[in-house]
């Protein structure tokens, strides 16, 4: 399949939603942590009740990203019960692979994203989210307002650990442990389901937040993480170019990735955003004011045979947007229909 453009990154399905996808020219939805029944894991029955949904209005049911945190939180921290949740992670692929989704999105964050303000300056006075790890510092102690960093829509609070700079403290090599654990587990599903596990790079990417190790903070993480898996067809990237874009180093990161891992097939989507500055101090911005050349980063994914999709993710809030932000997405969307056409225009794809 060639590059193509979905609209996601919403909870619930609506006829508005679908009726926007249509109207802007996207061809399909992703939906991040679908508002589904069940506690512990997701039945077949329900998720093949979204992908209907979409299909008759003539869009792709391209992907679903996250489940709940508090679905696998067990495992990722290698907690007493993680084989249980693993057991249910199973059964949630087995729901979303048979009821027509072919790519479920994942992070292995367990205290999630990190905002310090959800509302800084960007272009022309709109709104964007802002992570300064000095904020982060300077609260160590206040496990009140270091929570308040954390999202509220990706899973329970309490699933969420959160440690002040006494400890304890989850580390590096226990996380990778707990990594190996879960994706030996879960990845031979996968590959009996043909559904591909899409990895997301942590955001903000820094090696410890809260007390709890992070591993997918530098493009290494994702090479040792590849080789873990035997270099499966069923594991792959959620490459969040935004994400690369706020490691150490900027744009290099964004182009090193796409470079390493675009021609062996492990890209299933892009989260195609960017931020000014890096860790440990970003903000996020339009396309094209970030750190890396937007129409660089489409050419590369063309010359190495990317025929995934391209998702807006997060963008800024312009005056008199949705909570949504529709205004904001439809700014994004655009801007990325123009760099695949002029792909196609000049023979990149």
């Amino acid at each position: 399949m060639a590059i193509r453009i979905a609209v996601g990154q919403f909870h619930d399905l609506t006829e508005e939603r679908l009726r926007f996808a249509a109207q802007i020219g996207a061809s399909g939805i992703q939906m991040n942590n679908p508002n589904l029944p069940g506690d512990h894991r997701w039945e077949e029955k329900d998720v093949r009740a979204l992908v209907e949904q979409v299909e008759a209005a003539g869009l792709k049911f391209e992907a679903i990203e996250n489940v709940p945190t508090h679905f696998y939180h067990k495992a990722m921290l290698g907690l007493e019960g993680r084989d249980e949740q693993i057991e249910n992670y199973q059964a949630t692929i087995r729901a979303v692979a048979r009821a027509g989704v072919p790519v479920l999105g994942y992070h292995f964050m367990p205290n999630s994203v990190w905002s310090t303000d959800r509302s800084a300056k960007t272009r022309g006075g709109a709104l964007a989210r802002q992570f300064d790890m000095a904020v982060v510092e300077a609260n160590a102690d206040n496990l009140d307002q270091l929570r308040s960093f954390m999202p509220t829509t990706l899973g329970r609070a309490s699933s969420m650990p959160l440690f002040g700079k006494d400890g304890p403290v989850i580390t590096e090599d226990a996380m990778w442990e707990n990594y190996r654990y879960f994706i030996e587990a879960v990845l031979p599903v996968a590959e009996e389901e043909g559904l591909r596990l899409a990895l997301h790079p942590d955001d903000p990417p820094v090696p410890m937040l809260g007390g709890v190790a992070r591993l997918f903070y530098r493009p290494e993480g994702f090479y040792k993480a590849y080789e873990m898996a035997g270099q499966s067809p069923a594991w792959a990237l959620d490459l969040c170019l935004g994400c690369c874009s706020e490691m150490p180093g900027g744009a290099i990161n964004v182009t090193g990735l796409v470079t390493f891992f675009a021609p062996r097939g492990a890209i299933a989507y892009i989260h195609f955003r960017d931020v000014q500055g890096s860790v440990p101090n970003f903000t996020e911005c339009f396309i094209g004011d970030g750190n890396y050349d937007p129409a660089e980063v489409i050419a590369l994914l063309a010359r190495h045979g990317f025929d995934g999709f391209l998702l807006d993710d997060h963008v800024p809030k312009m005056d008199g947007d949705s909570d949504w932000n529709h205004r904001g997405r439809a700014h994004a969307i655009g801007y990325m229909q123009g760099l695949v056409r002029m792909a196609h225009y000049s023979g990149l794809l």
